[in-house]
């Protein structure tokens, strides 16, 4: 193993390409579709919190399971956490922006890609 992955196995419970791999691909898309779903329901962002703790839960258990990573690595659980709530605020924020355009065209106007603005 060179050193990048063996500093990656002794912290993060596995290599640095199945720690990507199975943050952005495999429960990636998960984490985007739960912000997605909780924007969409007009539900408070906190509950993301929660769901992407079950992600990457789910995360640690498929690296285990699949890629034979480490299933109790704390420091892998939070990472994949921070990296799953990431994605999922990010995906939050884009539904909102959209509703808030979409739904109030006289009060709101599109302000950059993750923001809105009142009309004047």
């Amino acid at each position: 193993m060179n050193p990048i992955d063996t500093f990656m196995f002794d912290w993060f419970g596995d290599t640095l390409f199945n720690v990507l791999l199975f943050n952005l691909v495999v429960i990636g898309p998960a984490s985007f579709a739960a912000g997605h779903a909780v924007a969409t329901t007009w539900r408070h962002w906190g509950q993301m919190v929660f769901y992407t703790a079950l992600l990457s839960a789910t995360l640690r258990f498929l690296d285990y399971a699949l890629a034979g990573g480490e299933l109790w690595s704390v420091a892998g659980f939070l990472l994949g956490w921070l990296v799953q709530l990431s994605i999922g605020a990010f995906a939050y924020r884009l539904t909102q922006t959209r509703q808030m355009v979409r739904q109030y065209p006289w009060l709101y106007q599109r302000k950059g890609l993750l923001g809105w603005e009142e009309r004047h």
